[in-house]
């Protein structure tokens, strides 16, 4: 696939998030608080999750989800450094329902971060996120804009946002309201329906 990556803002990686995303600014976005359970699907190499845990605190847990064991292998460094004990990785096929190995209902928050445009089956792993998700638990979706050529992954693979939205709400989330994740992602937040 090819991939144009320049540092994200702060981080000094250069192939974390693209190189297009400011994680710090942008979990400002996701009402992550003390004591919340998270799921980061797809989580690369954590730097959504390492914020996330660090937000969450003690009393919080946040889960690492990912394919390659290489990205885990990362986040597991980046937490160790941090001195964070409340974060756990699992190796799986997220586009597989039932994959991820997290009870029903248990996650406060699911982010999905540049993962369902490199996804033919997109449904399948926003129907796993919904299941994990607690009755008014909010899926976070941030992936590459459509037509905002030059960087990251071709645009053939890109879903605009209107087809994200549908996506979601198809899959019965409700849309509660879209966010600035930069210059080449969209970022929307949807809520669990408690009647789904």
């Amino acid at each position: 696939m090819e991939m144009t990556a320049t540092p994200i803002v702060g981080s000094g990686n250069p192939l974390s998030t693209g190189g297009f995303l400011n994680p710090d600014s942008i979990v400002n976005e996701f009402g992550v608080r003390e004591g919340m359970n998270i799921a980061d699907f797809g989580s690369g190499a954590g730097y959504f999750t390492i914020l996330m845990a660090e937000r969450a605190g003690k009393e919080g847990r946040v889960y690492a989800l990912d394919i390659m064991e290489s990205a885990l292998d990362s986040v597991r460094e980046k937490a160790k450094a941090a001195g964070l004990e409340n974060v756990e990785m699992i190796r799986t096929n997220l586009e597989v329902v039932g994959s991820s190995g997290l009870a029903d209902q248990s996650q406060d928050i699911v982010l999905l971060a540049n993962i369902l445009f490199q996804s033919d089956k997109k449904s399948d792993i926003v129907k796993e996120a919904k299941r994990v998700l607690r009755d008014n638990g909010s899926l976070i979706i941030i992936d590459w804009k459509k037509g905002a050529n030059g960087f990251g992954p071709p645009d053939r693979l890109r879903t605009d946002d209107e087809a994200m939205r549908s996506l979601a709400t198809g899959e019965g989330m409700i849309f509660d309201k879209v966010f600035n994740a930069g210059q080449f992602h969209f970022g929307m937040i949807f809520k669990k329906n408690i009647y789904s």
